[in-house]
């Protein structure tokens, strides 16, 4: 019985009787619904965790742990799981009464093939629009939510987002892989602060900031005495992190001589100061994150191999911002708020001409080079910003095709036209000259949110 990785198992069957649960999975493996039979109900709860896709059945008498227990159990960790029960003719009473305490449905044996496909068919569909519903919840949620947004809409944005969600409870070490100036700390904050550890500390650390003689101790710890001019006890940053999450910024940078340490603790869970012979246990989620080719590294012997198996557990690239044209408008009118609201000045609508600009430019600083243009513009006005800030010789939106420059510059118009009027929709219909309820199909095709435009 393997219970390591079930996220592919869409129905496990619990059942002490061998025979039915081998029937039940060739059953269920034969309408294409990946299934796991097990005879025993022991640790089953620990391997399921919250959001995981699936569907249990279960005997109610079994000898190691009955079927009620096991549903007690499983519901404790997840209330919505649909658990269905299998049961004798004498259970009846008991299955009822298990549906008031959450069951989704019980069987009698001996069951019906067509009618036991048809209810775990439908528990599936339950199971699926469930999580929907809690991702949606989470997402609004974390967007109302003190702390670190993730703002954009395009495809390569998205698959990130989708990817933050699948993982943001899960205890797996992640590798954040983007270019200078794309967000790769903003998306490690993210993590930590919507995720259960988001009480506990967040430790950021730039392994290419600290000097090569020290960077064991930042990270270790030391004791009084470890070496000369450690005159007191040294807390290291794993430490510190402990119950919540340690941030490694420029990983690449690290030391190959403090790598293989490195491993260690990543693999142990546990951390010693230097001069000490007492570890530390360590519960910690560690976030990685490089600007570079690791794998090219390990290849010229500048990263340790199994260091990179080790972290990229779950990668989490991030897109460049020139691989992201449509998200442009919407992240320089957030920053532009955020600096109109620190330095206390009006915020003047960009232009048609400063859009385009915006967008054909190539942004080799990513979002970070977006953000200063925005402060830029706050603060000198326009003109004085794009001078310096925009090479207007770039080719516009090179690679897109006529119907996505037409639907780009439509986005860009439609935004243009909403933040000049604070998001009124009456005024925004007005200055487009364009019916109520083409503006909101139009808004919902774009996936444009007025609220994000009031001021």
């Amino acid at each position: 019985m393997n219970l390591s990785n079930l996220d592919d198992i869409r129905v496990i069957i619990v059942d002490d009787e061998p025979l039915i649960g081998s029937a039940l999975k060739q059953l269920f493996e034969l309408e294409g619904i990946p299934s796991l039979a097990v005879s025993t109900p022991k640790s089953l709860a620990e391997h399921l965790h919250l959001n995981w896709p699936g569907v249990i059945i279960t005997d109610v008498n079994m000898p190691q742990m009955d079927g009620i227990s096991l549903m007690g159990s499983l519901l404790a960790k997840d209330k919505d799981l649909p658990i269905i029960l299998l049961t004798g003719f004498g259970d009846i009473a008991m299955a009822v009464q298990a549906l008031k305490q959450g069951a989704y449905d019980f069987l009698e044996k001996p069951f019906n093939n067509e009618h036991i496909l048809d209810v775990v068919k439908r528990a599936l569909e339950k199971r699926e629009l469930t999580l929907e519903n809690r991702k949606l919840k989470r997402e609004l949620e974390s967007q109302s939510l003190p702390g670190p947004r993730i703002l954009g809409h395009s495809p390569g944005i998205e698959q990130m987002k989708h990817i933050i969600h699948q993982v943001i409870d899960m205890p797996a070490d992640v590798l954040i892989e983007g270019e200078t100036g794309t967000g790769k700390e903003l998306v490690a904050r993210y993590l930590h602060d919507h995720s259960i550890r988001h009480q506990a500390n967040f430790v950021a650390i730039n392994c290419g900031a600290i000097p090569e003689t020290i960077i064991e101790s930042e990270l270790f710890g030391a004791e009084s005495g470890a070496f000369t001019g450690a005159d007191k006890t040294r807390i290291g940053k794993f430490e510190y992190a402990n119950g919540g999450t340690i941030f490694l910024d420029e990983i690449e940078s690290t030391p190959l001589s403090l790598q293989i340490k490195l491993l260690r603790v990543l693999e142990d869970r546990r951390v010693e100061r230097l001069g000490s012979n007492k570890s530390v246990p360590l519960d910690i989620r560690v976030i990685a994150a490089t600007k570079v080719d690791l794998a090219q590294l390990c290849q010229t012997g500048e990263f340790r191999q199994d260091l990179l198996y080790r972290l990229n557990l779950v990668t989490i690239p991030i897109p460049a911002l020139r691989e992201r044209r449509e998200d442009i408008g919407l992240l320089f009118l957030h920053f532009a708020r955020v600096a109109s609201s620190r330095y206390h000045k009006a915020l003047i609508a960009l232009n048609a001409q400063q859009m385009t600009q915006l967008t054909a430019h190539d942004w080799p600083g990513n979002v970070r080079e977006l953000r200063n243009l925005a402060e830029r513009y706050v603060l000198l006005g326009g003109e004085a910003a794009f001078a310096t800030a925009i090479n207007n010789s770039v080719n516009l939106n090179s690679g897109m095709s006529l119907q996505q420059r037409v639907e780009f510059f439509e986005r860009l118009l439609i935004e243009e036209a909403l933040s000049h009027n604070k998001g009124s929709i009456k005024l925004t219909m007005e200055q487009l000259e364009i019916p109520r309820k083409t503006l909101y199909d139009k808004m919902q095709k774009y996936e444009l949110d007025r609220k994000l435009f009031i001021q």
